[in-house]
């Protein structure tokens, strides 16, 4: 997948790393909730770049701790970074949201399911949320943070809020369009 070959390529053009420091800064700058990506897909990549030569490993020993392969870009893995930087910026943009799947399929469902159906997204909103301003509040003052991976979790807010804000109105016209009307109870 080519986002994940610019993630891993982005992270090594910046300093050589081993497929594990590589893993836990994905996990540290929270990668993963904005991009598909996992751990095993990283170690997966790293050696997937290295036999088409966009990286290459050097085996280093530090103190008592064993070798490890450190990873360094090679001039393809830097042109390969420049063409999938200007490749995906072309690409249309889609925003896949999981929960559409539910949304699709509500009138399947009897009023009270719905509702429940609807709490339970609204939940997982809110809980997204939350762990983003924490996120936000963490990483903005650090300095090794850059700017614009701190734009991204910005953006992440902003659609956060943009979708509560949206099912709020979804949850309302839902109601008024479900609530029997008071010539169905004569």
């Amino acid at each position: 997948m080519a986002t994940i070959d610019l993630i891993v390529l982005g992270i090594v053009k910046k300093e050589p790393l081993s497929a594990y420091d590589i893993q836990k800064l994905v996990e540290y700058r929270n990668i993963s909730r904005w991009v598909k990506i996992s751990t095993p897909s990283i170690y997966k990549k790293v050696i997937q770049l290295e036999k088409k030569g966009y990286i290459r490993s050097t085996m280093v020993k530090e103190g008592n701790m064993a070798e490890k392969a450190v990873y360094s870009l090679t001039e393809a893995g830097e042109q390969e970074f420049k063409t999938l930087m200007l490749g995906i910026s072309t690409q249309p943009i889609n925003i896949f949201l999981d929960f559409n799947a539910v949304m699709v399929n509500l009138d399947n469902l009897p009023p009270e399911t719905q509702k429940i159906c609807l709490e339970n997204i609204a939940s997982g909103i809110k809980t997204l949320k939350t762990n983003l301003e924490q996120n936000i509040t963490e990483k903005t003052s650090n300095p090794q943070i850059p700017e614009t991976a701190k734009a991204v979790l910005h953006q992440q807010y902003l659609l956060a809020q943009s979708i509560e804000t949206w099912l709020a109105s979804v949850k309302t016209n839902l109601i008024t369009t479900t609530a029997p009307s008071q010539t169905d109870s004569i």
